[in-house]
């Protein structure tokens, strides 16, 4: 049974303050649009397909309305005769996320073409107000046909941006799409893990997930959603259902089915699945699937783990023997915390050797004070011969796991005038105010340390380094306990001296997290975080001059990457990227950020996360799913605060959807992104036309 506007109640209010509202907006843009177009053409010349061609004026103006952020200009285009405008000017919308617009972009859900009414859905959700889901229910039709399967698969993902249990409560229990019905089901499991990333889950969407990823004859985009959904889904339980998804782990030739699946199996409490999980790691081929599965396995009895974590540790993908150490660092036991450091003294990857010493500190009993300063003078060695500035914030970090290394963390850290290295040292810092153990750890001195840190916090907002003083408000902010009471009370002007000096937009993800340290330290709400301003415009020159299949290569020591790049769907983020790469800017960044199975990140001007030039480029949210390894996206502090990083992922992110812009997708070289280790050099980056 489809949806049906009997179980969506509509109060007679909302239904009127709707109709009307549409009748509104139509009449005024008709009454606009009269002049600008003329009569309409005649039925036999209308136009029925959405082209999109990066060259021609109407794209390019649309998309500079778009970045300038004009609704009124965009809003002409509603009723523009070709629908490729009509199609733009409603995805345009979909990056500003404005509620005003909600009752404008309306009338489109009743266009003729349905990738018009698909995206206008699209845009609709991406607001993510309750307010949207009358016009997104009423929109949608009863009587199925082709001519209406993407608008309304496209509604019932956005009815999972906004709607309510009762929604995914109906939604749920829709089972009658057939296995052929791949737009309807798409959206239904769409809609269903929008609303779980939105911490909405019951029962029936559970259920109905699991049939779709246990049954053969759905087509795999499908069951791709599904996985996720049991993957990333929160407080859902999955007992009931191991006998049917053991067998799909196990037998499914979709690497992406297993991966999630094999994180949705670390969620029961199965004798069973945890046999399948030790069972398939010893076969399994995909790195990715072997990192999911040791997450996994972090659930289960650490007895029955250990022994394949350790023959992990030397496995020769350097992801899995990460993740590997990353086990035993979150669920070591006292009594092998010796052996932990033992194993990290047997030529282990570097990382995982300083993971392995981090997890003996952290588990060493307290009495065996010998042991652990054997230990520690161990790691304190390591940050001196290491060369790499991300190998010696790694090891800063690894210090943590006995917080009375922050005087030595602090001091060798300031002493390295290297980003990297001193971003590491306050982020150190912040680890250990941020523990909910901090007041119980250091006793009777917690009031003392927590002062001395947090001078050294204060010392960072002096620094008038926007890096160090983003990591300062982010520790005031994430404290464990009220910071306000250990720093001096006349502090608070430091921090609004620093606030004055920053530079936007070149510093706004600063300036978002000193706003709200300053709230946290005045007991006050953090202001809402404004909008950056227009300051730069997209360079249409370069966007005419590129060829059908614009590529960007990569060089690398470890090979190149071959970038598709996307100037339809993201023009200015495009535009921006050649710019960037043709002079050279990117030669010699580092790959600062490597997340296993997840993704790598380059592109800051400083090498540690938080460097940006003096301009800022606008979100480009286009209906593109991140569900596939190889995806470039933008790195982001929040919508429009896009400019010189990007990342590119190992494997399906659909939980970043509709948030970051995506301006490519790897065509060659995904083994060489895999293969990238945080500080590798990105050589070059040329552009094919």
């Amino acid at each position: 049974m489809y949806f049906t506007k009997a179980i969506f109640v509509l109060t007679l209010k909302q239904a009127q303050k709707s109709q009307l509202m549409k009748h509104i907006v139509w009449m005024l843009l008709i009454v606009g649009l009269v002049g600008q177009y003329g009569c309409m053409p005649v039925e036999e010349n209308k136009l029925t397909e959405v082209n999109i061609d990066i060259r021609n004026d109407l794209f390019q103006r649309i998309s500079d309305f778009q970045d300038r952020q004009q609704l009124d200009s965009l809003y002409h285009y509603f009723q523009h005769p070709d629908p490729s405008y009509r199609y733009l000017a409603a995805r345009a919308f979909a990056s500003i996320r404005d509620e005003a617009t909600i009752d404008s972009l309306s009338t489109l859900l009743t266009d003729e073409i349905d990738a018009v009414r698909a995206v206008a859905a699209y845009a609709i959700g991406q607001v993510g107000e309750a307010a949207a889901l009358p016009t997104l229910i009423d929109a949608f039709v009863q009587e199925d046909t082709a001519s209406f399967r993407r608008t309304n698969g496209a509604i019932l993902e956005a009815i999972g941006k906004c709607g309510t249990e009762q929604e995914l409560s109906f939604m749920s229990t829709t089972e009658t799409y057939l296995p052929t019905d791949t737009l309807l089901l798409e959206g239904q499991a769409w809609g269903i893990y929008r609303f779980a990333l939105r911490n909405i889950t019951n029962l029936e969407g559970t259920k109905r997930m699991v049939a779709l990823v246990t049954d053969a004859a759905i087509p795999n985009s499908v069951r791709v959603i599904a996985a996720n959904y049991l993957y990333r889904a929160r407080n859902i339980q999955l007992d009931a259902f191991e006998e049917q998804l053991i067998p799909v782990f196990i037998t499914s030739d979709d690497a992406r089915i297993r991966m999630a699946l094999a994180v949705a199996l670390g969620k029961t409490s199965s004798e069973n699945a945890q046999n399948a999980l030790l069972a398939q790691f010893n076969e399994e081929e995909d790195y990715r699937v072997r990192c999911n599965i040791l997450r996994a396995l972090s659930n289960f009895p650490y007895e029955n783990v250990q022994d394949i974590a350790r023959k992990a540790l030397r496995d020769a993908n350097f992801h899995v023997s990460n993740r590997a150490a990353q086990y035993f660092l979150e669920n070591g036991i006292e009594q092998d915390a010796v052996s932990y450091w033992k194993t990290a003294q047997d030529s282990l990857y570097w990382q995982s050797e300083v993971t392995m010493y981090g997890a003996a500190l952290r588990h060493l009993p307290l009495y065996r004070a010998e042991m652990r300063n054997a230990i520690n003078y161990g790691l304190r060695q390591k940050f001196f011969t290491l060369e790499s500035p991300y190998q010696k914030a790694t090891v800063l970090d690894a210090l943590t796991e006995f917080a009375w290394n922050y005087r030595f963390i602090h001091r060798e850290g300031i002493k390295l005038e290297s980003a990297p290295v001193q971003s590491g040292m306050l982020s150190a810092l912040s680890k250990i105010t941020s523990d909910a153990n901090f007041q119980n750890f250091f006793r009777g001195g917690s009031g003392k340390v927590a002062r001395d840190i947090g001078n050294y916090y204060l010392q960072a907002f002096r620094s008038g380094d926007a890096a160090q003083i983003a990591i300062a408000s982010g520790a005031i902010t994430n404290a464990s306990f009220a910071y306000s009471n250990y720093i001096p009370t006349d502090s608070i002007i430091v921090l609004e001296q620093a606030l004055a000096q920053l530079e936007l937009p070149k510093e706004t993800e600063t300036y978002y997290e000193l706003e709200a340290a300053i709230a946290k330290l005045q007991q006050k709400e953090p202001p809402a975080r404004a909008t950056p301003a227009f300051n730069h415009p997209i360079d249409w020159k370069l966007i005419n001059d590129l060829t059908d299949q614009p590529k960007a290569q990569i060089n690398t020591a470890k090979g190149d990457i071959t970038i598709r790049l996307l100037p339809e769907a993201a023009p200015g983020t495009v535009a921006n990227f050649i710019a960037l790469s043709r002079e050279g800017f990117f030669d010699g960044k580092n790959f600062h950020r490597i997340v296993a199975n997840f993704v790598i990140q380059g592109g800051c001007p400083r090498g540690d996360g938080y460097g940006s030039l003096d301009y800022s480029i606008r979100s480009e949210l286009s209906p593109l799913h991140y569900d596939e390894a190889g995806y470039v996206g933008m790195a982001s502090a929040g919508n429009h605060t896009e400019g010189t990083q990007f990342f590119i992922t190992h494997s399906p992110t659909p939980h970043l959807d509709g948030n970051y812009t995506i301006f490519g997708k790897v065509i060659k070289g995904l083994e060489v992104v895999d293969a990238i280790e945080m500080g590798d050099l990105i050589e070059e980056i040329s552009i094919t036309r």
